[in-house]
């Protein structure tokens, strides 16, 4: 949730930046946020560890009660799918990101990523929407040399039962605002 920013705010004095993403569950999330850590990112502590629906995007105050309406019924049309990661990949040398990647998943965050960017919070993304999980980004290139060996032989399977809305705090901080589960069918 670090890259990326866009507003849909009008009103930029009373607005929040908010990113809406499915968050990886313990003891995954815990042991790859130590991971970062380890490679000296920066923003290891102020993002939880997840895998972007909404990137962090600048939005009204006054919207949020539109917006958690908008992704309860996102998330009422959706269903728990699994997410199994594996391995490592990277952007660069178009971004300097080192993460770990999705081998099953890919479809269904794809598509709650999709209703997810309608409604009020529909905007265009600077690339194209690939579901990833960051474990080093911004750092020297040796660093995520290391990151993208070190997490190369990394697997975790677990299900994705639904997603969650994040506001990034004037500390900087990303925190979880509201959990959207999806239906259990």
């Amino acid at each position: 949730m670090a890259a990326e920013h866009r507003s849909l705010a009008t009103d930029p004095e009373h607005a929040c930046t908010i990113g809406v993403s499915v968050p990886i569950p313990e003891p995954f999330g815990a042991y790859l946020q130590r991971k970062r850590e380890s490679f000296g990112d920066p923003l290891a502590g102020t993002i939880p560890t997840h895998i972007t629906l909404l990137p962090p995007t600048q939005v009204d105050v006054a919207a949020m009660p539109a917006i958690e309406e908008h992704l309860s019924a996102v998330a009422a049309l959706g269903e728990r799918f699994w997410i199994r990661l594996r391995g490592t990949g990277t952007f660069r040398p178009v971004s300097p990101v080192v993460f770990v990647a999705l081998a099953e998943g890919i479809g269904g965050c794809e598509a709650v990523q999709s209703r997810v960017l309608t409604g009020p919070l529909a905007r265009e993304l600077s690339f194209p929407y690939h579901p990833h999980v960051t474990v080093a980004h911004h750092l020297p290139e040796e660093v995520l040399d290391r990151a993208f060996k070190d997490l190369s032989d990394y697997r975790a399977d677990f299900v994705a039962s639904g997603f969650s809305l994040y506001v990034h705090g004037e500390d900087g901080i990303w925190r979880p605002h509201r959990h959207f589960a999806f239906p259990e069918r």
